[in-house]
């Protein structure tokens, strides 16, 4: 299979105009006073956790706080962003890798809370493949430059002493994607969701490396919305996020129904492990912040690691990327029982 080493700022010039074009001639189905009624959501594309993120939409948690609430599922979460900028999203959620990029670069883009603080994530790898360093010169399987697998990948190189020169990237999609593609020999790592360790053993693969060992303070998913979004729908925007934490303390606490959720969202079937299994991680882990709290100090740890890599020049304006009054705001309305 052919590779390419690909550039974040061949990606970000190449893609944005595909995809604000594409959106752009979409929401011309849509008239202003419909769209106005709508918040649209972008999340990566559902897998064995869409019971956990997908329960402010399916559980009826938005709709009892007045949202008209639209999932926009997206292949990765620097699309997600790209839409967000395009102004076809009010909100977003994925890792703070692409946005802080995109922040340093002068984009409208808030971090207003992060509900997935601890990253449930791996490295796949042929069983016989002993360490980190035997990937030098094999093909490593990400989704976009700048989304979570591309940015956890360098991490795991930058932390065991390789660098993006010493593999070759290819960029493959979805994590099921990614995740086969190593099955069948094509890649030699790939970067995906932990759902799939009950797989391993049957497919001659393993878990080479755990986020939660390596990278303990990798950002998972935060939720992201423009300055302009906030300014103009600051009411909505309460509302969502308060829709939002209710949804999430509400899977946390009903396992069976949100195992059954992530089941019925993905037509998974019966004897599935995956989405059982998800949720176990994330209990053992404590991954979900039903709070959706701001880790500062996670966020910093994150930036100084992309200045390493090279994907970051310099630090981000904190002061600009975070915004944490819409949060407080729906922490106050959830108080307040109404």
């Amino acid at each position: 299979m052919a590779t390419a080493k690909l550039s974040l700022k061949t990606f970000f010039a190449t893609t944005c105009t595909l995809l604000g074009t594409s959106l752009l001639s979409a929401s011309l189905l849509t008239t202003p006073a419909a769209a106005q009624k709508v918040w649209r959501h972008g999340i990566v594309e559902a897998k064995s956790d869409a019971g956990f993120v997908m329960m402010a939409a399916n559980g009826g948690f938005a709709q009892k706080r007045g949202v008209n609430l639209e999932i926009v599922q997206f292949k990765g979460d620097a699309l997600a962003l790209k839409a967000l900028i395009a102004g076809e999203l009010e909100s977003y959620e994925g890792s703070p890798g692409a946005p802080m990029l995109a922040v340093s670069r002068g984009a409208d883009v808030k971090l207003v809370g992060c509900y997935w603080p601890g990253l449930t994530y791996a490295i796949f790898t042929k069983a016989d493949v002993n360490s980190v360093a035997d990937l030098k010169g094999k093909a490593f399987g990400i989704s976009a430059p700048g989304a979570l697998p591309d940015l956890f990948a360098r991490s795991v190189l930058e932390k065991y002493n390789l660098s993006p020169e010493d593999v070759q990237f290819a960029a493959m999609g979805s994590d099921t994607d990614r995740f086969r593609a190593v099955s069948a020999g094509i890649i030699g790592a790939a970067a995906a969701s932990t759902e799939f360790t009950p797989m391993v053993k049957e497919m001659g693969l393993k878990v080479l490396v755990h986020a939660h060992d390596v990278a303990p303070n990798y950002v998972r998913f935060c939720s992201y919305m423009s300055a302009k979004t906030i300014a103009e729908r600051g009411d909505d925007a309460v509302k969502f996020l308060a829709a939002s934490m209710e949804s999430y303390r509400y899977a946390m606490s009903h396992r069976d129904e949100t195992v059954k959720m992530a089941k019925d969202i993905i037509n998974a079937k019966p004897e599935d492990e995956r989405q059982a299994f998800v949720f176990e991680e994330v209990v053992r882990y404590n991954a979900i912040d039903v709070d959706m709290s701001i880790p500062t100090d996670k966020l910093k740890w994150m930036q100084d690691l992309f200045i390493k890599t090279g994907t970051l020049t310099g630090p981000v304006d904190f002061a600009k990327f975070l915004e944490p009054a819409p949060r407080q705001k729906a922490l106050d309305l959830i108080a307040s029982k109404k």
